[in-house]
Formats: structure tokens, C-alpha cells, sequence
């Protein structure tokens, strides 16, 4: 396959998780390492079509501000298949919980198929993948679908509210829609929230900012499939290093900031 066809298809990618679709994109601006226009130019178009996915942004501001681009991006995926933040998620739940997931990311499910021992009420939305509910009902664990009109009464039932996110930064963490409405609750109720930020999901304050700025373009937030969590509704990020406190978690970016990423050097 042509890159640029290639790299179209990643581009349009939907449905899959954020850390496959980054690996498949650093797969196709290999082949853009020694063109350094070309480099560019692929990387804006990645993030044009995956706006509010931390590893493609974490993925394309390390190709650019690399000499080798080709190296970097495969030790890229290495990273992204080496990453222990379902075995460190699976390790930390507490046992037989009851949890509210919203969303069914690809950590979390992993992380629950590892434990099977949990009952989780899975607030319905759009983002769960089948497979990855397939993979649970194979599993001990108790799955119960939850409407998103009754998250709160869910929310209420549970031990833990965990929700995954596809990237965060020093203002808060973007996640499937209905997190921050759980969370709010879980706050209310004083239930403690985890958030799971998996390898390529930290974001340096400017990416931070301007992948951000690009979600707020929606003339329609309410319909969109992600939102942003407040950091303070959360107590805990989950990720490859462990458990740590939201803080901590924003104060670790994998990445440099590409000046060629934001708009304003256009």
C-alpha cells in the first residue's frame, strides 16, 4: 500500500482504541523519514482526524522533534506495546468491587478480563467495543449494562467509578461522554474516581492546550463522544507507573512540545 494511502487510512480510522490506531500510524510515517515537508505535513493531517487521541499527538511530536523520525516512531510503538497499565489497573482494584465503567476502553478492558471477580455496571454509550464485552462475558465477571439515564443510580450502587481516558494534560483529562457527569456524582456521594492513562496520553501543557481548543470548535459539545473531566473530580490516574494522584500523573509528559503541531505556528 501507497504511505499516503496508508496513512488516509489511519487518518479515518474510528472504532478502534487509541494506542492500536498510533501504532498503525507510526507504521506509516516510517515511511515519511526522509522527507521532512512530507513528515510534517502527514502529522498535521493525523491530528487534524484524531483531534482528541493524546497517543497520535504524543506519536507526531516525538517523529518531529527527532533527528531519526523512522527510529523514534517504532520505539514508539514499543513503548505502546509494552505498556503495563492494564496489569498495573488489574493489581489495584479492589477486590470483589462493584464498579461503574463508562466507557469500555481497551485498558480498563483488559485490565477487568484480568481480574474477573468484579461486578461492573457499563453505562451504555457509544464507544464500547463488542469484542471487548465478548471478552468479559467469557469471564466470572458480573456485566450489567447500564442506560445512560440511570449512571447516576449506578454510580450510587458502586464501591469505584473508573472511566478511561484518550488524553489529558494540567487541565483535566478527556474521556468518553458521561464521565464527568459520574464523576460529579461519585464526588457528591464521596466515592472515589479512577481515571486510566495508558502510555501517550499525557500531554505537555501546549499540546494540551491546543488539542483542547480543537474539541471546543464542536458547535454541539453535548453531542459529542468525549468531554473534558475536571481534574479535581478525580483521585487516582492509573498508568504504566502505577497509581498515582492526578497531579503527579500531569506533571509526567512523555513527550516534547512540536511547535509544527499548533496553529499558531501555521
Amino acid at each position: 500500500m501507497h504511505p499516503i494511502e496508508r496513512l488516509r487510512m489511519v487518518a479515518r480510522a474510528a472504532g478502534e482504541g487509541p494506542a492500536l490506531v498510533a501504532q498503525e500510524a507510526a507504521g506509516a510515517l516510517v515511511a515519511f523519514g526522509d522527507d521532512p515537508a512530507g513528515l510534517v505535513t502527514a502529522c498535521r493531517r493525523l491530528v487534524d482526524r484524531q483531534p482528541t487521541s493524546g497517543p497520535i499527538w504524543w506519536l507526531a511530536a516525538r517523529v518531529l522533534c527527532s533527528s531519526d523520525p523512522s527510529t523514534e516512531a517504532w520505539r514508539a510503538v514499543e513503548e505502546l506495546q509494552d505498556d503495563r497499565t492494564p496489569e498495573q489497573l488489574a493489581a489495584a482494584l479492589p477486590d470483589g468491587a462493584v464498579v461503574t465503567v463508562v466507557g469500555l476502553g481497551e485498558h480498563v478492558g483488559d485490565a477487568l478480563v484480568r481480574r474477573g471477580d468484579l461486578e461492573v455496571l457499563l453505562v451504555d454509550n457509544d464507544t464500547v467495543e463488542p469484542h471487548l464485552i465478548r471478552r468479559l462475558q467469557r469471564t466470572d465477571t458480573v456485566l450489567d449494562a447500564v442506560p445512560a439515564a440511570g449512571a447516576a443510580a449506578a454510580v450510587a450502587a458502586s464501591d469505584l467509578v473508573l472511566f478511561e481516558v484518550s488524553a489529558m494534560g494540567p487541565g483535566g483529562m478527556v474521556a468518553s461522554a458521561g464521565s464527568h457527569a459520574a464523576a460529579a456524582v461519585a464526588r457528591h456521594a464521596d466515592l472515589p474516581v479512577w481515571a486510566v492513562a495508558g502510555v501517550g496520553r499525557v500531554l505537555p501543557r501546549r499540546l494540551w492546550d491546543a488539542l483542547v481548543a480543537r474539541l471546543h470548535e464542536d458547535d454541539e459539545p453535548w453531542l459529542a463522544a468525549e468531554e473534558v473531566v475536571p481534574p479535581d473530580l478525580v483521585d487516582k490516574v492509573v498508568g504504566p507507573d502505577g497509581v498515582q494522584s492526578g497531579a503527579e500523573a500531569a506533571a509526567a509528559p512523555t513527550c516534547p512540545v512540536a511547535p509544527e503541531l499548533l496553529k499558531e505556528a501555521e
